[in-house]
């Protein structure tokens, strides 16, 4: 019994994991220090805010959604840890993933029981998020303590992994196990595959991807507190474009933007082939071959995910034809 072999699932699984690993070595042939320890470390420790973004931008898009508040809503949580950052280290986590999870309940609420589409939806609460952290901190940075430890959550490192990295993988690990060995992961994919047909089996599709929106919003909440200890400040105007960033590395990663096709792994490795991209921009800079304003990366990161996109349509339309 033969099998039919998915383009879009093979490129997602292995096309992007050939690329970044292409990249890697290219890196490592042309720059000096490319995969020295604080290069490598300071990529990660960086990209950590963006993988968590993406982790949670990748639940959402996998049940066919889009959050496109998640860079508000970083902001946001920045502001907020900055401010419970003077009550101790959990405090300030607390109030930054806080943030994150009323903007997530809200668009879970809009998308769910008011059946706003979540372009609509989630475009409403980026607006909301960002007007209330310039509010909150009276359209400034919010600086935040140095006396109760808070920074370690962006700045320190176990032995000498960062910290961010950890937080980061940690949540790629249960993220992993809850799409792969659960019944919430296997509805998740469903609902992105045929949402009526996954309602009249009985399953609790309105309530899953609530779930997904709250994550999203979670998660996007611990960017932020991330944001504001590695950078000691809350950030209000931070988190422009995060949500690109997000969608393009999920896209990237071989996640359908229709839904019902996606991993979490293939994510990760899209964050850090877009991290590692970014990276050797600026060792191309300072080679003085090119000079390239952060603006580019806007312009690369656009290029990708219209390249990605054109290719995932052709691979559903040529598979989509009668054989």
């Amino acid at each position: 019994m033969s099998h039919k072999v998915n383009p879009a699932r093979l490129i997602g699984t292995y096309g992007v994991a050939l690329a970044l690993i292409l990249l890697i070595a290219f890196g490592w042939w042309r720059y000096e220090n490319f995969l020295g320890m604080f290069n490598v470390m300071s990529v990660l420790r960086y990209n950590s805010m963006f993988a968590l973004v993406a982790l949670g931008m990748c639940f959402v898009i996998m049940t066919g959604g889009i959050d496109l508040s998640v860079g508000s809503t970083a902001a946001l949580g920045s502001v907020a840890a900055a401010f419970g950052s003077y009550y101790g280290v959990v405090p300030g986590l607390a109030a930054g993933i806080g943030a994150g999870l009323i903007i997530g309940v809200i668009n879970g609420i809009l998308v769910t029981r008011l059946a706003i589409m979540p372009f609509i939806a989630t475009l409403a609460t980026m607006l909301a998020a960002s007007g209330l952290a310039l509010l909150l901190a009276g359209n400034q940075s919010v600086s935040v303590s140095y006396e109760t430890g808070f920074t370690n959550l962006g700045q320190g490192n176990l032995w000498i992994f960062p910290i961010p990295a950890l937080i980061a993988a940690i949540a790629y690990v249960v993220g992993s196990i809850v799409l792969n060995f659960t019944s919430l992961g296997r509805t998740v994919l469903a609902i992105g595959g045929n949402e009526d047909a996954t309602h009249m089996m009985g399953l609790r599709t309105e309530r899953v991807k609530f779930l997904t929106y709250l994550a999203s919003g979670g998660l996007a909440g611990l960017a932020g507190v991330i944001l504001a200890a590695q950078f000691g400040a809350g950030q209000p105007i931070e988190g422009v474009g995060w949500e690109l960033f997000a969608i393009a590395a999920v896209v990237v990663g071989g996640t359908l933007l229709t839904g019902g096709i996606g991993s979490v792994g293939t994510t990760l490795a899209g964050v850090l082939l877009l991290g590692i991209l970014f990276n050797m921009l600026n060792f191309e800079n300072g080679m003085g071959w090119i000079s390239l304003s952060a603006y580019w990366q806007s312009v690369i990161r656009g290029g990708f995910l219209l390249v990605v996109v054109i290719i995932q349509a052709k691979l559903m339309t040529r598979n989509a034809k009668p054989v």
